[in-house]
């Protein structure tokens, strides 16, 4: 009985990833680019599991993760002073309720960019 216990109390929440990808063969970036940088919404019951769950499903994409840094949750981004848009928080709250992972913005890098 107490396992099911734990397992209510462990919350989902949402976290902001910037993911650094390379090149792979069937990635979808653009000719030329020699990689990208992806801002992510994922969620997870601790930013560990946003990660491995991004790095997971980015790999499924036939991407390269190479790097992935986290800013935290929407209530630690705003403490900190962030600025957050209502199209942002639509987006996290969407990846919340879908338990999933969120590509907003894909920045790709060419030549000398990375």
């Amino acid at each position: 009985m107490a396992e099911k216990d734990e397992k209510k109390t462990r919350v989902q929440a949402v976290y902001t990833l910037l993911v650094e990808v390379g090149r792979k063969a069937g990635d979808g970036l653009p000719d030329g680019a020699t990689g990208a940088a992806l801002m992510c919404y994922a969620s997870g019951v601790d930013e560990a599991e946003a990660v491995r769950e991004t790095v997971a499903v980015l790999k499924q994409a036939d991407m390269a993760p190479l790097d992935v840094s986290g800013y935290g949750t929407l209530e630690e981004r705003l403490a900190e002073g962030h600025d957050i848009d209502d199209e942002e928080r639509a987006l996290m709250e969407r990846a919340l309720a879908e338990n999933s992972v969120i590509v907003a913005q894909m920045t790709p890098f060419f030549g000398n960019d990375s």
